[in-house]
């Protein structure tokens, strides 16, 4: 793997090379101590969530399946398939579940910075 320069911000964190990524499959990585959820998707943008599914409790949403909800972007839980945007992790479809106690509906969405086909996520960047 190349050292890619250095982003603008110094909290990202170098995770892997664009031609890593499957396009329409997710990866997980560990990012400074947290899960989160990479997918590279067939238009070439990509996304990170957090990869905790709060409706199972289970570390499984890099496993979920990709989609769009007309322009949205999405992602399905492998387990209970609720349905987030990738965009803004709100909970678009609960399968008329709750989430977990302790755990918000929507999911936490990291900000993603691509540089020289480097793929750098910046968890204070949350958004």
């Amino acid at each position: 793997m190349t050292a890619a320069p250095d982003v603008a911000s110094s909290t990202a964190t170098l995770v892997c090379r664009v031609e890593d990524l499957t396009p329409d499959l997710g990866v997980a990585a560990l990012v400074g101590g947290e899960q989160v959820a990479i997918f590279l998707l067939g238009d070439g943008s990509v996304h990170c969530v957090q990869n905790l599914d709060p409706f199972s409790g289970a570390y499984v949403l890099s496993r979920g399946i990709t989609g769009s909800r007309g322009e949205v972007p999405t992602i399905a839980s492998p387990l209970y398939k609720q349905v987030f945007s990738l965009v803004d992790g709100t909970c678009l479809v609960t399968m008329d579940k709750s989430p977990k106690p302790g755990h918000a509906p929507d999911l936490v969405v990291h900000t993603v910075r691509l540089d020289n086909g480097a793929v750098w996520i910046d968890l204070a960047g949350d958004r």
